[in-house]
């Protein structure tokens, strides 16, 4: 498998929360190379089976397909367009942003604001604020109404880079990397014999409210749940504790959102295995799939696995391809190693 092919595959399409139904079938796609099912359920999510040989036990291995994005909010009698978040935009990044507004047709665009040289002497010592934003398309007012309506989505134009040292970077890595990893495992999965079924979700509206994982969760119910996601990268002016390191492997978090059965077996595979592996301690709530799969009905025995990435919530997201490929691994490694008796030894914490 070729990591950086994958990963423009997967951010190929633009998936900001909310149009998940609109843009999902390139993931699809990728996910029916590897398994017996695929299927969208009624939300959005993804939903992949690869059946094992005890088809009764189940673990679903959960990564967000969606990205953070704008809507546009409203359009003034001169044809620029002001514009909401959805999810955790980073404001101070929009000046001078390339975007595509998904319109009835998709317009290109470009986020301005006042420049410094007419701004106040307080305004240019502060970041500019979103309200004092605007997108110009270059159309006359009338064309703007023509295909552009309040509500559509806004998406930023951005183009993978490949660095150095076997890194990459692009936007909506946060997380189409960690459906990248559950390819990896998937793929490692189909060389090896493993008795649990292997339910691998794409989750939709991850990033307003981990959303997809709360149904997915709740309609499949397996016995153990694994989420995919991203953590911070090391990266200057960052408290080390705070961060993992690139290239050193997936970062396994522990803490009263994992279950600690899970979290030995996962730490005891990668050592027997001589996998790189980081810990992340989480005194709370992850923020991630994780939480929100743990509390499903009477509650599910959870994981989390993270991939360090740096500058979370940009365009310019970056990442180590040998994380992705190690974490894979692992979880493949740790889905082989299932057996009955751990399976209903969950049962009792």
């Amino acid at each position: 498998m070729d990591l950086s092919e994958v990963l423009v595959h997967l951010i190929k399409p633009t998936i900001p929360s909310g149009s998940e139904f609109q843009n999902n079938e390139l993931i699809k796609e990728a996910f029916s190379n590897y398994c017996d099912e695929v299927k969208c359920d009624k939300f959005g999510n993804i939903i992949s089976l690869k059946r094992g040989l005890l088809p009764e036990h189940k673990i679903m291995l959960a990564a967000h397909m969606d990205e953070i994005g704008l809507m546009v909010k409203r359009i003034d009698d001169k044809g620029f367009i002001r514009f909401a978040f959805i999810g955790g935009v980073d404001q101070r990044i929009l000046p001078a942003q390339e975007v595509i507004i998904h319109g009835r047709k998709n317009i290109p665009g470009i986020i301005g604001s006042k420049p410094p040289h007419i701004q106040e002497t307080d305004e240019r010592k502060k970041a500019v604020k979103a309200e004092n934003m605007f997108i110009d398309t270059g159309l006359a007012p009338q064309d703007v109404q023509r295909y552009i309506t309040i509500g559509d989505f806004i998406t930023f134009k951005r183009k993978p880079v490949e660095l150095l040292n076997n890194c990459f970077s692009s936007n909506a890595l946060d997380d189409r990397a960690g459906i990248a990893v559950m390819l990896v495992a998937l793929e490692e999965l189909s060389k090896l014999k493993h008795a649990v079924s292997v339910y691998a979700v794409a989750t939709a509206q991850e990033e307003v409210g981990l959303r997809g994982a709360i149904v997915s969760s709740y309609g499949i119910y397996p016995d153990i749940g694994i989420a995919i996601d991203v953590c911070h990268g090391n990266m200057p002016d960052t408290p080390e504790y705070d961060t993992q390191k690139l290239g050193l492997g997936p970062a396994l978090a522990l803490g009263p959102n994992i279950h600690p059965k899970l979290y030995n077996r996962l730490k005891q595979i990668a050592e027997d295995y001589k996998i790189p592996y980081q810990l992340d301690p989480q005194p709370s709530a992850t923020g991630t799939d994780a939480w929100a799969i743990q509390i499903t009905k009477e509650g599910i025995p959870t994981a989390l696995v993270s991939i360090p990435l740096k500058y979370m919530h940009t365009t310019v997201e970056t990442l180590c391809l040998n994380d992705i490929k190690m974490s894979g691994r692992l979880l493949a490694l740790f889905i082989a190693s299932l057996c009955k008796d751990f399976m209903e030894g969950l049962a009792c914490y």
